[in-house]
């Protein structure tokens, strides 16, 4: 029971983006698995664990503890909890640029869950190989996959997994050239993704309209949307997605003619990167 406390905490902790905390919770519940020798709770913690690792962007970590959650997971038959390793795994392949180790831990999850008949699970998967294909630059192949994860949220109600989808159609059609589809899907992404309170969503959704809007050479409208963004990255503290504002800014406010404004922009954006780098964050 204590280890199942201990586990929740971390999660709370992970939900509100203090993975630190999180990650000392989820090692103090591992210990107490361990010690009890209950082995669904030590595959859970060493999950949460990577899942952790992921967020703060220790990859190498990240898939050390999936590695030894999915372990476990497959000793002890636990297939939704196996399917959830595999894709903490493909995520972490992904943020190191790993699309071909990626795309196969997705397709196993995605097996997985179609076998379990888990929809849930079979709509993200589908959206992470989407996302994988789409950095690949098989623009069709992600759209694809974007739509079918699509059908199933809108299917299942799952408002966070319909944004998110959208979101991922619109960045596709964006690269593709097609900047009014590209705005269409952004703004429907937007409007979920503001109806369920998903800060960060709706961070990343008005930054994607602005750079769409931004191409089309509406610099004014970009500005707009880039100073929502990077609003809401300083509000909730993302200083990742600070600098990643800031510098579509400064961009937008250069291209539009208001070079004193992008100096200033561009600066504090470096500053921003600076101060990142500096941390390891």
């Amino acid at each position: 029971r204590e280890g199942g406390a201990l586990g929740n905490l971390g999660n709370a902790y992970d939900a509100l983006g203090n993975y630190v905390r999180a990650i000392e919770y989820h090692e103090q519940s591992l210990a107490i698995s361990r010690k009890i020798k209950d082995r669904l709770g030590e595959g859970k913690s060493l999950g949460n664990l990577g899942s952790a690792y992921d967020a703060l962007g220790n990859y190498d970590k990240a898939i050390e503890y999936h590695e030894q959650s999915l372990a476990i997971k497959r000793e002890i038959k636990d297939r939704p909890g196996e399917g959830s390793a595999l894709s903490g795994l493909g995520a972490a392949y992904d943020a190191l640029g790993n699309y071909g180790k990626a795309i196969e831990y997705h397709e196993q999850a995605l097996a997985i869950a179609r076998e379990i008949k888990d929809r849930l699970g079979e709509g993200k998967s589908l959206g992470n190989l989407g996302s994988a294909y789409d950095a690949l630059g098989n623009y069709d192949k992600a759209i694809a996959y974007q739509e079918q994860s699509l059908t199933i949220a809108r299917e299942i109600k799952d408002r966070r997994g319909e944004g998110n989808a959208l979101g991922n159609l619109g960045s596709a059609y964006r690269s593709l050239g097609n900047y009014g589809k590209a705005i269409e899907y952004h703004e429907q992404s937007l409007a979920i993704k503001r109806e369920i309170k998903d800060r960060r969503g709706e961070e990343t959704a008005l930054g994607s309209l602005g750079l769409a809007y931004g191409i089309l050479g509406n610099y004014s409208k970009a500005i707009e949307y880039h100073e929502q963004s990077l609003a809401i990255a300083r509000e909730i503290k993302d200083r990742l997605g600070e600098g990643i504002s800031l510098n579509n800014l400064g961009v937008a406010l250069f291209k539009s003619g208001n070079l004193t404004a992008a100096a200033k922009t561009l600066m504090e954006s470096i500053v921003t990167w600076e101060a990142l780098r500096q941390t390891g964050a």
